[in-house]
């Protein structure tokens, strides 16, 4: 016998044997027992769901010998006709190859005819929405007065294209897409009967090639069978496919977690070198991104494992994977490998855009990776008087971190609520309801807060060679000339820390995350820059080495963690005089709502 592809082999015969759609099938099972089988339906969705296979198993149950009957015997002389394809009962028709009204038009004359073996005729209509204005017309009249032993069943993949007039004279059932659990069990299933031995990995990409499609699913498993045998290797079916292998894209998120921005360089230099499409890489981070991001919110792991519809083997590694990491972090992960997905299809130099990307990525701070903003704010205006003030601390010579003073100059920082500008009266419902908009609105400074004794200076004082006086040099200053003269340095230079303090050096600090960092301050021109600011700020010679802190080495925090720490704690003041405001009170207690976020407007210059 000839050889016959797994897609028609294996193609279903009853109701019970289609898989993904069960909606259509209960609909239509339950229609034939009720006998409330309609005289026309429209089947939509995309290729390979199974739209002409329901089809034909509609056409099947309405003429079997035994029926109506939602369960075909499949051998009575009329269902083996219409698996064969050759019953004169059940007509199919390709509407992509009869476009015209003619052919519309003698589809009217034979209509008529009443049926020769079964109970109905049955016309399958494939690709429909090829037909012409002109056809679609013709076929209305027939549509709205058919005869009763008349079934019509329209197929197609653009139920758009449809005129509404078709549509409302038929029953529209739309297909979905096939799981991909679903497809890794039917393939399975097919490799168990045909003999063939391949892995759950492979069955998986398989299925994720096919996007739902069962037919493709199937062909793809054909196709592989024929390149490397009755054992398929999971290297030889990404060969096939041209997929890029899970290897590299397992490698890069390591490296990317593990905040080894070299490493991720070199990966991205691997998939060019051995020929794949990056931008099919980037696809796949983006893809793992998204299932450690599941395996991340959702507590249980059989829900995780419905929603990630991979093998039991792959969706156990993305758990444990996901264990150690926070949502958040993984938030601020695939919002960059989505825009660097999106930025890439119109780019000339893809390369450039995933390598910048995937650095930065793995620079990625966890701990100071931020939630998505809430959309409701509260506005808050601050004093035109208010200036920013630097606070530098005195450290004396040779000073540890812990012998660091906490005694901080205690400044005006007052923050205040501006009145609103003046409205047209209200009325007196309105001023019933808010009462207190006229009154005004009282200056409420913040107390300066402590620092604590523990906490490394910003602002180290150095000692100069030629003169016991202290000289002091101000690192808030330094790194703030560094990002206004130099920014390629200074943004690097934010993410270190003064470990060390002597006469004429000071020693500067990066963590092992922070290599890139290290590595760029570390060149000798940059660090050249940076002593050159020192003198400058401090009145004397000063040199700057540069070391790489290891695990568990104590260290002070960074200019950038200091910032964002007093960032924080503005931000913690603010959102506290906002809450106490009488208006925000007011409008809280009236709506029942809470205050999620507050915000500061930049103050008008006085030409303004």
């Amino acid at each position: 016998m000839e050889f016959q592809v797994s897609a028609r082999k294996y193609r279903p015969t009853t109701f019970k044997e289609v898989m993904g759609q069960t909606h259509v099938v209960q609909t239509l099972t339950n229609a034939i027992a009720r006998q409330r089988v309609a005289h026309a339906y429209v089947f939509s969705g995309m290729r390979g769901v199974g739209k002409t296979t329901v089809a034909r198993i509609l056409a099947k149950s309405l003429n079997c010998d035994k029926g109506p009957t939602s369960e075909p015997c499949s051998t009575c002389p009329s269902c083996v006709e219409v698996t064969r394809g050759n019953s004169v009962d059940v007509i199919e028709i390709d509407g992509a190859s009869n476009t015209g009204v003619d052919d519309v038009r003698e589809l009217r004359e034979n209509v008529k005819f009443a049926p020769f073996h079964g109970s109905y005729r049955v016309y399958i209509i494939d690709e429909i929405h090829m037909l012409s204005n002109s056809a679609f017309n013709a076929l209305l009249k027939i549509l709205e007065e058919p005869p009763s032993h008349a079934v019509f069943i329209f197929a197609t993949t653009e139920v758009h294209k449809i005129p509404a007039t078709i549509l409302s004279r038929c029953q529209h059932f739309t297909f979905r897409r096939i799981s991909r659990l679903e497809i890794i069990s039917q393939l399975r299933h097919v490799a168990t009967q045909t003999g063939v031995k391949v892995e759950d990995r492979s069955l998986s990409v398989l299925a994720r090639t096919s996007e739902g499609s069962m037919r493709d699913a199937l062909s793809l498993l054909d196709q592989a069978v024929s390149f490397g045998g009755e054992t398929l290797q999971h290297e030889d079916l990404e060969a096939l496919i041209g997929s890029v292998p899970d290897e590299l894209v397992r490698q890069m998120i390591e490296a990317i977690l593990a905040h080894q921005a070299s490493r991720a360089m070199t990966l991205v230099g691997d998939v060019v070198d051995q020929g794949f499409d990056v931008r099919v890489y980037c696809r796949a981070i983006l893809e793992r991104t998204r299932n450690l991001l599941v395996a991340c919110v959702v507590p249980s792991h059989q829900q995780v494992q419905n929603l990630l519809e991979l093998g039991e083997e792959e969706g156990t590694q993305i758990i444990e994977q996901a264990g150690s990491l926070t949502e958040p972090y993984l938030q601020a992960l695939f919002s960059i490998v989505s825009r660097t997905e999106d930025s890439l299809r119109g780019s000339s130099h893809p390369r450039f855009l995933i390598e910048a990307a995937v650095v930065r990525a793995a620079l990625l701070d966890p701990s100071t990776a931020l939630t998505t903003e809430r959309e409701t704010t509260a506005t808050v205006r601050p004093q035109a008087s208010q200036q920013p003030k630097p606070s530098p601390i005195a450290t004396p010579v040779g000073a540890t971190p812990t012998q660091i003073s906490s005694t901080v100059p205690p400044t005006e920082n007052p923050r205040t609520l501006q009145k609103a500008p003046e409205r047209p009266k209200p009325s007196a419902g309105a001023a019933a309801m808010f009462p207190s908009q006229s009154l005004p609105v009282k200056e409420k400074p913040i107390p300066p807060k402590a620092v604590s004794s523990t906490e490394p200076s910003p602002s180290p004082q150095l000692t100069s060679p030629a003169s016991d006086q202290p000289v002091t040099l101000n690192w808030e200053l330094v790194v703030d000339r560094m990002i206004k003269d130099h920014p390629n340095v200074g943004s690097f230079l934010e993410k270190g820390s003064v470990v060390s303090l002597e006469a004429d050096q000071v020693v500067i600090g990066f963590s092992k995350r922070d290599a890139i960092a290290r590595w760029r301050t570390d060149k000798p021109e940059n660090r050249t820059l940076i002593a050159s600011v020192c003198e400058e700020l401090a009145g004397c010679p000063i040199r700057v080495k540069v070391i790489e802190l290891h695990d568990g080495q104590t260290r002070p925090p960074s200019m950038g963690e200091l910032r964002a720490k007093k960032k924080h704690e503005d931000n913690q003041d603010l959102m506290e005089e906002v809450k106490a405001h009488p208006l925000v009170k007011e409008a809280l207690e009236l709506f029942g709502g809470e205050l999620a976020s507050a915000q500061r407007i930049p103050q008008k210059e006085e030409a303004e």
